[in-house]
């Protein structure tokens, strides 16, 4: 086999992944983890269950990949739109956290509450988004992710804050969105102002 052919080989190996990945997005949307078995998933996705033992080796693998993949997606609406005003970053950070718990609930509320059980393994993932999220957060701050500890813990409580009223918004539907990011913005104003308050080399930004 040439380079060429590896190539394409590599190319519609990755092109099946993600379309099996996004197939279970929406089948776990619907289902719980464990009300799903193989069985189901394969015939839900019209595929042959060795297909998908072949790409994630068991249904958990199937997963996890599937929490990865939504975490990439909420990451990168995080660290989007790096030319703006610091201010407006945040605010957009905000937004586009909000807009993507809202589309794919199931895939939030996994990487919120840690998925199956207490999955060690999604906890990590989960810890990995929060991470990434806190440095997003603190680059549209400060104009960089490194903080002092006082800070860092600030921040961490707000952010836990976040994902609390974003599961309790998603069950309720109300209030509106754009309510619910004012409110996310202002309370991370605050949060803001206080860690300038206790190290005032860290000002808050001025929106």
């Amino acid at each position: 086999m040439n380079n060429s052919q590896q190539r394409g080989g590599t190319e519609r190996s990755q092109v099946r992944r993600a379309e099996l990945i996004a197939i279970g997005r929406k089948l776990f949307a619907d289902t719980s983890y464990d009300a799903l078995s193989m069985d189901d998933i394969a015939r839900q996705a019209g595929v042959a269950k060795g297909l998908i033992y072949y790409y994630f080796k068991s249904k958990r693998g199937y997963y996890l990949a599937i929490v990865e993949d939504s975490v990439a997606g909420l990451v990168a609406r995080a660290g989007s739109d790096t030319e703006l005003p610091r201010a407006e970053r945040v605010h957009r950070t905000v937004d586009g956290y909000l807009r993507y718990a809202e589309h794919h609930q199931a895939a939030y509320r996994a990487i919120v509450t840690g998925g199956v059980g207490f999955d060690s393994q999604v906890l990590a993932i989960r810890d990995a988004v929060r991470e990434e999220l806190l440095g997003a957060i603190a680059e549209g701050a400060y104009g960089h992710r490194e903080i002092p500890a006082l800070a860092r813990l600030a921040l961490i409580g707000w952010m836990s804050g976040v994902e609390g009223i974003t599961l309790d918004w998603l069950g309720r539907k109300e209030p509106d969105r754009d309510t619910v990011r004012e409110l996310l913005v202002r309370t991370l104003g605050n949060t803001l102002r206080t860690i300038e308050e206790f190290t005032p080399e860290y000002p808050a930004p001025v929106t």
